[in-house]
């Protein structure tokens, strides 16, 4: 009984980190370094905490096991909450949150540089797909499912 009850642990235990698999997100430094060394394709998700659309991705898409092995093997990922006030340190140059100093909810200077369309407010969710050289290949502007980022990760 003891051998039945080891064994329905250990089966329910394994099962449980399979279902705890999480995409492997960087910082922006962290990026920055592992990019000199290693350039690699990425992906930056930019959010905000009261964006719904956000939420559903994170919920729904970025917890499915071939969206999280996919960038997990071929990507570097990057998440960033639009309206945070942190400095950051990439490529060489400093980056900051100006808005904040004179708007509620501000967007970070990073994000408008790498999510704003032309002609258009800056509006969420922005998902960019970078090349292994850092220009953009894709940027996604709206809510999508596992399958179509998929075949946005695969081209």
């Amino acid at each position: 009984m003891k051998k039945i009850l080891l064994f329905l642990f250990l089966t329910c235990g394994s099962l449980a980190a399979q279902d705890r698999a999480q995409i492997n997100w960087l910082s922006w430094e962290e990026l920055d370094s592992a990019w000199v060394t290693k350039p690699k394709k990425t992906l930056v998700f930019f959010h905000a905490d009261w964006c719904a659309y956000c939420k559903k991705i994170d919920r729904v898409v970025f917890t499915k096991a071939e969206v999280i092995q996919k960038l997990n093997t071929d990507y570097y990922a990057v998440r960033m909450d639009v309206e945070t006030t942190d400095s950051i340190h990439f490529d060489g140059e400093t980056f900051t949150n100006t808005q904040a100093l004179t708007r509620r909810n501000g967007v970070h200077d990073l994000a408008l540089l790498l999510g704003t369309r032309p002609q258009k407010s800056f509006s969420l969710p922005v998902t960019l797909i970078l090349n292994e050289d850092f220009t953009i290949k894709k940027r996604i502007f709206n809510y999508y499912t596992a399958a179509l980022l998929l075949g946005f990760l695969e081209y």
